[in-house]
């Protein structure tokens, strides 16, 4: 539960018909299990004390008490397990007869909750044996206690309020108004579905559909625990497939017909954010009944759920391909926008033969096309200095030729030497104004070249570059349009892999494998024996884990220590503890000290789930303190 973990499991264990002590046992060694695997939830199918198939068997009384003896069991079994335990069964109350999910916690009944929508369609005939949850809330008398009654029971831990549950039972979820809507709204973060629908052909994508689409649209994590094995096969088959999503992605499923629990980590705490950051959620109702509170100490939640150590692009091949064509057709769409707008006749771009330019290059010969002008409108512009190396400079010549784009060469090292010499400065120096001289030097070529020939200069700075302020000011820190602003570096790395593999052409193929080869590096600090002496990822650290960090830290504002575990969990087999850590400060550091760069930034399409705009996306003073921050961190 720390971090906002908590473990949820949902099960249908194996059961009989009306026989309520023996399913009883079952529900509870299914419990212990789940617990023993440190669950804070367990849910089970919808009347799964009795059976959700025993028709006319629900009006006799002898049914009706053994399913009381049943709760009761259940109750004194786990009595001793801190966990939720979510039960199905018939409750008699106030005159009528209910189908209830009756929520169990160390050896009392927090609260019984009543099915609101009775199918009596088709092959459903609820209405024959029971009613309606009636308005409000009341107090019902079951297993020799009190308990709350009512359909809407939210059910709130003192010790993470973020973890809130809400309880609604089957059909409840396939109507168009679901009580866990109002729910949701008046603060669950976690619903359980005691559901018993029946399966046949195309069942399992519409329960997927439902259950996912559902912990969307409210912002919450959804369990949907179905009737399995032992039901009546008389008229339906039900095959217990159990599933668990949480804000729209499926964490866990069962298969069919198996015993197996559905059993994963919900993380409320960032379900919690979700809604803080969504002004369109809505507020709790003023009139909003208060939670039933229950006190539950925080634990270590060991984490299995999935963590993907990139996570802007799916890990499935086929899927991240129609991603990565999906981003670069929005780049090449935006740049076009932009040049019809202002007239350019041609888009100029700086280019080194690094893997920023090379993404840049595409996609103005991307937008060429979509403008129906020629590929040689695309002016490319390298201005070797004291850093450049062949390799990335045969590299650049070789995409222009395999595009079609006319390709410029300014070397500029008399002209950056006669800067020095301007402003005093020992070439023999090779400080920071050595460098940022070079980038300053061609940013002003490429601005009088666009200038010169009605053009816009596309920028090739991308996210991480701009979060992390590894760019010179008014340097190739300035553009007039910054296609790749929205992209961080990892998935440039792999739209490029993905153009390469696409184009349809062996030798443009090749020398875009080889710029993807190449380690990355501004090339402003002369060659050591020939080979690139400056390796931005030895400077700055690797790019995928600050990628990683700035995805947590941007889009869902975790704490350094949240990250910190993330971030171990994602990438164990590749980094330890203490790297991490490191490469997290340095992160945190030019992050919270670089605004004043992000302030002034060029405009730059969104393509992602990320932007720094200060204009749209991100609003941050440039004088803000990072004390905060940094003591968390040197605290972990």
């Amino acid at each position: 539960m720390k971090d906002g973990f908590i473990k949820v499991a949902a099960a249908a264990p194996g059961m009989r018909l009306a026989d309520c002590a023996f399913n009883a046992a079952a529900i509870a060694a299914s419990a212990r299990k789940a617990a023993e695997q440190g669950a804070n939830l367990f849910v089970t199918p919808e009347l799964s004390i009795t059976g959700y198939t025993c028709g006319d068997l629900f009006f006799q009384r002898t049914l009706q008490d053994a399913a009381e003896k049943g709760v009761e069991a259940v109750l004194c079994a786990t009595a001793d397990l801190s966990m939720l335990i979510a039960v199905g069964a018939p409750v008699c109350h106030q005159g009528k007869l209910y189908n209830c999910a009756v929520l169990l916690y160390r050896g009392r009944i927090l609260g019984v909750v009543p099915k609101t929508n009775l199918p009596n369609y088709d092959e459903f005939q609820e209405l024959r044996f029971f009613s309606p949850a009636p308005a409000g809330e009341s107090t019902a008398a079951f297993c020799g206690m009190e308990a709350p009654f009512g359909a809407g029971l939210r059910f709130v831990c003192e010790e993470l309020p973020a973890f809130t549950l809400g309880i609604e039972i089957c059909e409840d979820l396939w109507v168009p108004v679901s009580p866990s809507v109002a729910m949701c709204r008046d603060g669950a973060t976690v619903i359980a579905n005691l559901c018993a629908s029946h399966d046949g052909s195309g069942k399992a994508a519409e329960h997927r559909a439902l259950v996912t689409s559902h912990s969307r649209s409210c912002h919450c994590a959804y369990l949907l625990s179905n009737a399995g094995i032992g039901e009546s096969t008389g008229e339906l088959v039900f095959s217990g497939r159990q599933l668990v999503a949480e804000n729209g992605v499926l964490l866990a499923e069962t298969a069919a017909f198996s015993d197996d629990m559905a059993i994963t980590e919900i993380d409320v705490e960032r379900l919690a954010t979700e809604r803080r950051r969504t002004n369109t959620y809505p507020a709790p109702a003023r009139m909003a009944a208060e939670p039933i509170r229950f006190s539950m100490p925080l634990r270590e939640t060991g984490l299995t759920r999935p963590v993907a150590a990139d996570p802007y692009l799916p890990a499935e091949p086929r899927a991240c391909a129609e991603e990565c064509a999906c981003v670069f057709s929005l780049q090449t769409q935006a740049l076009a926008r932009r040049m019809k707008h202002i007239g350019a006749f041609s888009a100029v771009i700086g280019v080194s033969g690094g893997l920023d330019s090379t993404l840049a290059l595409l996609a103005a010969h991307g937008a060429m096309k979509l403008l129906g002008k020629d590929a040689s409108g695309v002016t490319a512009v390298t201005m070797p200095c004291f850093g450049t190396s062949a390799r990335t400079r045969d590299n650049a010549g070789v995409l222009c030729k395999e595009l079609g784009l006319t390709l410029r060469e300014i070397p500029i090292a008399a002209a950056v030497s006669g800067h020095f010499a301007d402003i005093g400065h020992d070439p023999a120096n090779h400080n920071v104004t050595f460098e940022n001289a070079q980038a300053r030097e061609r940013t002003q070529i490429l601005m009088d070249l666009a200038n010169e020939n009605n053009g816009l200069v596309v920028g090739t700075g991308d996210l991480s570059e701009l979060a992390l302020g590894w760019a010179t000011y008014n340097g190739d820190h300035m553009s007039m349009y910054g296609v790749n602003a929205g992209i961080p570096k990892t998935q440039i790395r792999k739209i490029v892999r993905w153009y390469a593999d696409t184009c349809g052409s062996a030798p443009l193929r090749e020398v875009l494998l080889d710029i993807l080869d190449t380690p990355v590096s501004p090339e402003l600090l002369p060659p050591k024996e020939g080979q690139i002496a400056q390796k931005t990822e030895d400077l700055v650290g690797p790019y995928e884990l600050h990628d990683f960090f700035l995805y947590y830290i941007l889009r869902w504002g975790f704490a350094p220590r949240k990250i910190l575990r993330l971030s171990c969990y994602a990438f164990a087999n590749e980094y330890d503890r203490a790297t991490i850590l490191h490469w997290m400060k340095n992160c945190y550091r030019r992050f919270l000290s670089q605004q004043y760069k992000r302030s002034c930034m060029p405009d730059g399409p969104m393509v992602g789930p990320l932007s720094l705009s200060p204009r749209g996306a991100w609003r941050m003073p440039s004088d803000a303190f990072k004390t905060a921050w940094m003591t968390e961190l040197e605290e972990l």
